[in-house]
């Protein structure tokens, strides 16, 4: 019964506040409890998290501009080593090489707690870059701010817990005090000229109409009482929000995006939402969320985060660009770039099958896949990978590939044009398919290589690689070279 009472009251609330009955309630004060709310219903902790739905459907209202926003330097240092100052700089250079003429990578934020940070700071400004902004991220903590001011930065986020997990927990508190709390530290930097990026952080599992509504809806008066924006991230601090709009509060990011922007009433561009990946939903949630009002999303690069990680920034340039019909100049292929940099300079290797950025993203190692490709390449690809990544299709010659997958390679590795490919009827492509298939079945199990294959082609069909030798990338050819002088 406490289980289904409990549902009800949800659901009542939230129908309530979407009919616009709570217009003359009194809901500026937060409702302090004598116990915590922890919706243990939803959250079994010995058990994963369960979904429950209210019946309650939404229209989508995307935002006539979204922008992706970047916390590669703050949640995404937390999860690795830390970036040298020099690895700072470069990344930031990619993002704004990346966000192009027209700023979609609206904003950066760091760390100032140490001095690599600061000094990370100071270079990144004095590049002159319009974007990202660099902005900061603080502890609800007066003095803090200081830190801010001192670096001549004019945004910063403010963590501000928000579940009772946190409030009773973390900080052994009420409701009451915690949110003073917050609310005093936003006004003290609104006093100092610095715009408050509110940070509601575990948002995904808050009492939303006791704690939530009242603590934005005070920042919202802030706002009008000094004439600065206050802008609120709302994140999904355990990645247990899901973006279905039927699901209840507080998991459905669809319900806590409509409630943050019509009964608090912040702006779609002050809005931000921050995913977490433990359920593998934080793109879809990240879609979500400006699918249904907010204009700005945080993420990481390759999504490099807290746990599971965040939603990957890379994800963010091409959901964006689903949603908006193109990239509004943002260069994609910087993109390569960026994840090259991340393996041959700070040695974090991408798994093979990350979506956009590993090895295998345009790779196939089906035969039937590589004789589609040969025949049209939009019959395997989403997209021209090598137009808008500068990454070329390719196939994985294993025992799996096939004749197709020869020709596929041999044509592709050569850039053979019209009548100089080769295809499956070449006796010389079908003598190289029956030594490839000679290595499987006497217990090869890995793929060939580029240079295992370019050297089979050489010893079937040497006056082919003596002709387009010109043709072949770079480090094949220093490859070929090193192993002939051998």
């Amino acid at each position: 019964m406490h289980v289904a009472s409990s549902l009800r009251s949800v659901r009542s609330e939230t129908l309530r506040r979407l009919k616009e009955e709570s217009i003359d309630t009194p809901d500026y004060e937060v409702i302090d409890a004598p116990k915590p709310e922890l919706y243990k219903f939803m959250f079994p902790f010995k058990s994963a998290p369960r979904i429950f739905f209210d019946g309650i459907i939404l229209h989508t209202e995307l935002p006539k501009e979204i922008w992706i926003t970047d916390t590669t330097f703050r949640d995404g240092q937390q999860a690795r080593e830390p970036y040298t100052v020099e690895q700072m700089v470069q990344l930031y250079k990619y993002l704004h090489e990346l966000s192009g003429p027209n700023c979609k990578v609206l904003t950066s934020e760091f760390f100032l707690y140490t001095e690599k940070d600061r000094k990370a700071v100071r270079e990144i400004k004095n590049l002159g870059y319009n974007c990202p902004k660099v902005t900061a991220w603080i502890r609800a903590n007066k003095e803090e701010l200081k830190l801010v001011k001192e670096a001549g930065i004019e945004e910063t986020g403010i963590l501000s817990s928000i579940s009772d997990y946190h409030i009773y927990f973390k900080f052994k508190s009420s409701r009451r005090k915690v949110i003073d709390k917050y609310l005093s530290v936003v006004e003290e930097a609104l006093k100092m000229d610095i715009v408050p990026r509110v940070h509601l952080e575990d948002i995904t599992r808050a009492n939303v109409f006791e704690v939530v509504v009242p603590f934005v809806k005070k920042l919202m008066k802030l706002s009008e009482k000094y004439g600065l924006p206050v802008k609120v991230r709302y994140p999904d601090t355990l990645g247990v929000g899901v973006p279905l709009p039927e699901a209840m509060l507080p998991r459905s990011i669809p319900k806590l995006t409509w409630v943050l922007r019509h009964v608090c009433g912040v702006p779609s561009k002050w809005l931000e939402f921050h995913g977490h990946n433990d359920f593998h939903l934080g793109v879809a949630n990240a879609m979500s969320a400006w699918l249904y009002g907010a204009a700005l999303n945080n993420g990481t690069l390759l999504g490099i985060g807290e746990r599971a990680g965040n939603v990957p920034i890379e994800a963010l340039v091409f959901i964006y660009a689903q949603l908006k019909h193109g990239f509004d100049g943002m260069n994609t292929k910087v993109i390569k770039e960026i994840a090259e940099y991340y393996r041959k300079e700070l040695g974090y290797e991408v798994p093979p099958y990350y979506p956009i950025v590993g090895r295998n993203f345009a790779t196939t190692r089906a035969g039937i896949h590589a004789d589609g490709l040969l025949k049209n390449p939009e019959t395997y690809l989403p997209f021209d990978p090598e137009e808008l990544l500068g990454v070329k299709p390719g196939i994985a010659i294993t025992p799996y590939a096939g004749l197709a997958g020869i020709v596929y390679w041999i044509n592709k590795t050569f850039e053979l044009k019209d009548d100089e490919k080769v295809d499956k009827k070449d006796p010389r492509v079908q003598e190289i398919y029956r030594d490839v298939m000679k290595q499987f079945e006497h217990g090869r199990l890995t793929a060939l290589s580029d240079l295992e294959m370019l050297m089979l082609v050489k010893k079937h069909m040497p006056d082919l690689v003596e002709k387009y030798l010109d043709r072949l990338p770079d480090d094949l050819k220093i490859r070929l070279f090193s192993s002939n002088s051998k």
